[in-house]
């Protein structure tokens, strides 16, 4: 697997995990379609809502200090955009039942930081979900990943 395909699925696994232990279930990691890719599809019930479900679609950008591109935000043009909207109507054309829920699109942008005499095997200093609720990095495989920043809804297509 290329470096960059292996920090992106670490970034995807580290969120995936911190999504987790906020309350949120992982329906879907790196689903792919014709249309595109989605790294993250997670959902919860809505609170306020009796029965209602909110449905995020999740953009994980995982990066290395020196990033040209606002620690992967930038990446996100429109294309993109456009490319995560298509994935996300054929997910939900695969899974009607989820149809009637409310969605949005989230972006998770992650700091990889290697770890240098770091074994391949690191063991991550938060395992449990519950650890990642309270300090939002972990070490796995050579890297410190750290989460910068969650956006919710920070896709917003018209």
């Amino acid at each position: 697997m290329a470096r960059s395909n292996a920090l992106g699925e670490l970034g995807e696994q580290f969120v995936a995990g911190w999504l987790s232990g906020r309350g949120w279930d992982v329906r879907a990691r790196r689903w792919h379609c014709r249309g595109g890719e989605l790294d993250l599809v997670v959902s919860r019930p809505v609170a306020d809502r009796p029965g209602g479900v909110t449905l995020a679609f999740v953009e994980v950008k995982t990066r290395g200090r020196a990033s040209w591109d606002a620690d992967g935000l930038l990446a996100i043009a429109p294309a993109k955009q456009r490319k995560l909207w298509l994935a996300a109507r054929c997910f939900l054309a695969e899974h009607p039942h989820l149809a009637d829920c409310t969605c949005r699109f989230d972006v998770a942008l992650v700091r990889a930081q290697k770890l240098v005499g770091a074994p391949p095997e690191s063991v991550s200093n938060a395992d449990s979900s519950r650890d990642l609720v309270r300090t939002p990095s972990a070490i796995r495989d050579g890297y410190r990943l750290t989460l910068l920043d969650y956006l919710p809804g920070a896709i917003v297509l018209e």
